[in-house]
């Protein structure tokens, strides 16, 4: 790895440098499906121990984003939509990073302990384990299939908030991770191919770069494809019903609609376009999580089935 000392020294870090560092826009992700995880769970919880248990959930998250960027601070200099981050733009060193990530990481998981309990605690550990080394250090620069494996340290957040009220693992929480786990290729793959040559530039080996477009157009239709059963499975448990089966259907006939329109595309075509259409299909991958586990978060309000 390149030595993140060259890109030290160049400006004083301001409040907000530090909060970039713990990359918000995952955290709001993190915060919301561990949210939604640990209240419609069968547990009654007191609202004050589940504010604390989502808030060290999302100081774990942000340990992990700062542990992310002080690793990959030299591919991020390389890509157009990383260089201004904190650490190569100069505005924060990497032994900031380092320090601040680790020290969150610690503090989160001791204080999920004591406000949830420590089996949620250990998987929160885990979790940032998972996404700081298993994906960041090992499979980001090794394999096509990082963001398929990485993307099971995104997935378990619901399962942590469910742990946070249960103390355990359920059918519902499985599934709740798998809507993530399965969704996360296609909506970075979709990305992936109208950031051109930013993946490729930095020597990563993103599906894009190591199998070309088309394979990577074949590889975002058929998640959306496999993806469909396990969402609306969990509308068949018991955290499920009519109104989020609902959502659902209409979400993944939009998403699999997507993948098709992808499918049929070729290089010149999305070229003529400005890959209009993988955009869009991005753009509706933002909110494809979102509102799947908003429609939990109603369908629990209504009362379930």
């Amino acid at each position: 790895m390149t030595d993140i000392r060259a890109y030290e020294g160049q400006a004083e870090p301001a409040f907000g440098d530090y909060v970039a560092l713990l990359k918000p826009r995952v955290m709001s992700l993190v915060v919301f499906t561990a949210f939604v995880g640990l209240w419609i769970a069968p547990v009654e919880t007191n609202p004050f121990i589940a504010f604390c248990a989502v808030l060290f959930i999302a100081l774990g998250g942000g340990a992990s984003g700062a542990l992310n960027m002080w690793y990959d601070a030299d591919i991020d200099a390389v890509m157009r939509r990383t260089a201004r981050r904190p650490i190569p733009s100069g505005r924060i060193s990497g032994d900031e990073a380092l320090g601040l990530g680790l020290f969150l990481s610690g503090l989160s998981v001791m204080m999920l302990g004591l406000a949830a309990n420590w089996f949620a605690a250990a998987f929160l550990a885990f979790t940032i384990f998972f996404y700081a080394v298993v994906y960041t250090i090992w499979l980001k620069r090794w394999t096509p299939q990082n963001i398929v494996i990485g993307g099971a340290a995104g997935a378990f957040p619901p399962m942590i908030g469910w742990a946070c009220a249960t103390g355990g693992i359920a059918v519902e929480s499985l599934l709740m991770f798998a809507l993530i786990f399965f969704w996360t290729p296609p909506h970075f793959w979709a990305l992936a191919l109208f950031m051109k040559n930013d993946y490729s530039d930095a020597g990563v080996p993103m599906l894009t770069v190591t199998h070309g477009r088309q394979v990577t157009r074949r590889h975002i239709f058929g998640y959306t494809l496999v993806l469909a059963p396990f969402a609306l499975a969990l509308g068949f448990t018991s955290v499920g019903g009519p109104f989020y089966l609902a959502v659902s259907l209409v979400l993944n006939g939009l998403f699999i609609l997507g993948g098709w329109r992808i499918l049929r595309r070729d290089e010149e075509q999305a070229a003529a376009d400005a890959y209009a259409v993988e955009r869009a299909f991005f753009k509706l991958s933002l909110y494809y999580t979102f509102l799947h586990f908003a429609a939990l978060l109603v369908q629990h309000g209504m009362g379930g089935w």
